[in-house]
């Protein structure tokens, strides 16, 4: 076996392993999922599908550094990382900027023991390198390795999220102020009006369905700006090569929206025990021709995946558009969670004086907006 064991294990202790090839990542997918379903903080963003097929699709082969801690053939514990080379060496969580959410798993029910010898691994691991957890949620099973960390740690904002309760729609429009809730069931109508239909797909229809959501996407934005890397290949292929197990495991769901018999819309959530969230949608220009609102009948369907269950929170996922707040959302700001050792404590200075140097840019830049962008 290729896996470095960094602890052997003695009496009451499990070995913790880190893994570098991606057969070997390959072949942890059982044992992944059933740790991903004993950790109540995971999110979709960590299931294996997801990441596994980030790598195939993203990663660099040689810097794989999957930090693992097992005890009687199942795992405790995972950190999915990998080497970064630029602009500082450190040990970065995968997935990357197209995941909203990253940490590591931790079975709940050994979840300190299990936090002790993953935060031990990863020390030995992070001799000559920073590591750099970016996107925890606040709750995440990262902030226990945070909290066991002996070395050098800081922890700073990241991205900004919204959040609602995950109730169902009209709970949610009761949220809002008369006036806005009345103009929110009046859109509700329009919709059934329409004669608008949803339908959830089955896995065995996941690829097509995502293949129209895609093309749907790139129509929907045409002319605008928009996030360059959904339009790339290697997006695609990623999506399709995740959210197919996804589906059929619970984590993931996928709803077709028709109108006259054709699909004029698609909505890719993704569940995990605590949280749902709408992750991306393409929808045909002629829905809003017709008068329909994308955002409520997106929102009302994802509501349906929450309603009733044990879910704590849907989730808008990250960025600030302003269209999110008109439900009056809850800010939550994921973190930035470094960890170093004495040897590597000038890297994490580093890092933090670039942190203070950006958000002190963008303050300027918000207040010379402010001032008329310097206009006479």
């Amino acid at each position: 076996m290729s896996a470095t064991t960094l602890r052997a294990g003695v009496r009451g202790t499990a070995p913790t392993e880190l893994v570098t090839e991606e057969r070997e990542f390959a072949e942890l997918a059982e044992a992944w999922g059933r740790l991903h379903r004993r950790c109540g903080a995971a999110t979709a963003f960590q299931s294996h599908a997801w990441l596994h097929s980030w790598w195939l699709s993203y990663g660099t082969p040689g810097r794989l550094r999957l930090m693992v801690v097992r005890e009687g053939g199942e795992l405790l514990a995972v950190a999915p990382l990998m080497r970064a080379r630029r602009p500082l060496p450190t040990l970065v969580p995968l997935g990357g900027p197209i995941s909203d959410y990253a940490d590591v798993l931790l079975d709940d029910e050994h979840a300190d023991h299990a936090a002790a010898l993953l935060a031990e691994g990863l020390s030995a691991a992070a001799r000559t390198a920073l590591i750099d957890f970016r996107e925890v949620r606040p709750g995440g099973a990262m902030e226990r390795i945070y909290e066991h960390w002996r070395g050098p740690r800081r922890r700073v904002g990241d991205s900004l999220c919204l959040e609602l309760p995950a109730t169902s729609m009209d709970e949610l429009v009761g949220r809002l102020p008369s006036s806005k809730a009345q103009r929110v069931r009046a859109k509700l109508r329009k919709l059934t009006a329409l004669g608008v239909e949803q339908r959830v797909v089955g896995h065995d229809e996941v690829d097509a369905a995502l293949g129209r959501l895609l093309e749907l996407h790139r129509l929907q934005w045409e002319g605008r700006k928009v996030t360059s890397e959904h339009l790339h290949e290697r997006f695609s292929e990623h999506l399709v090569r995740s959210v197919r197990p996804m589906v059929r495991s619970g984590d993931a769901v996928v709803t077709e929206f028709r109108l006259d018999g054709t699909v004029m819309a698609v909505d890719l959530t993704l569940l995990s025990r605590r949280l749902a969230g709408g992750y991306l949608y393409g929808a045909h220009p002629r829905l809003r021709e017709r008068k329909a609102d994308v955002a409520v009948m997106l929102l009302d369907a994802c509501s349906r995946h929450t309603e009733g269950g044990d879910r704590w929170t849907l989730s808008l996922l990250r960025g600030d558009e302003p269209y999110k707040h008109h439900w009056r959302p809850d800010p939550v700001v994921n973190q930035r969670l470094l960890l170093a050792r004495r040897r590597t404590a000038l890297l994490m200075s580093a890092v933090i004086f670039e942190v203070a140097a950006r958000r002190r840019g963008k303050e300027l830049l918000r207040s010379w907006k402010e001032r008329g962008g310097g206009r006479p």
